[in-house]
This record gives C-alpha cells, structure tokens and sequence, in this order.
C-alpha cells in the first residue's frame, strides 16, 4: 500500500462510529482503518508507525 494513512479522517470516523454509532472503540477503529483500505486497526497504526519512523518525523 503506497497511500499514508489520514489521521484526520481516521480519528472523525472512529470518533462518530463509536458515539453515534454505538460501537465499541475498538470496532470503530477497526471500521476507520478498513475505510482507508486497512485490514484493521492494527495495521493501520503499523503503517502509520512505519512511515513515522522511516521518515524521522515526530
């Protein structure tokens, strides 16, 4: 996967699937990531720390 994961857009739907949605956090991360054309959540973070420490940017 070539596209850098939007914190931004994770964290809303995340935010809005666990509240108005009623989901666990945890599912809604997972449905956040696999929107963004993540298996789950925790490739998604994976991904993400990846390209943090590959890039040296906090």
């Amino acid at each position: 996967m070539n596209r850098l994961p939007d914190i931004d857009a994770f964290e809303e739907r995340a935010a809005i699937a666990e509240f108005d949605g009623g989901l666990s956090r945890e599912e809604a991360e997972d449905l956040a990531a696999r929107a963004q054309g993540y298996r789950d959540r925790h490739h998604y973070w994976e991904v993400l720390a990846d390209y943090v420490i590959r890039s040296g940017r906090p």
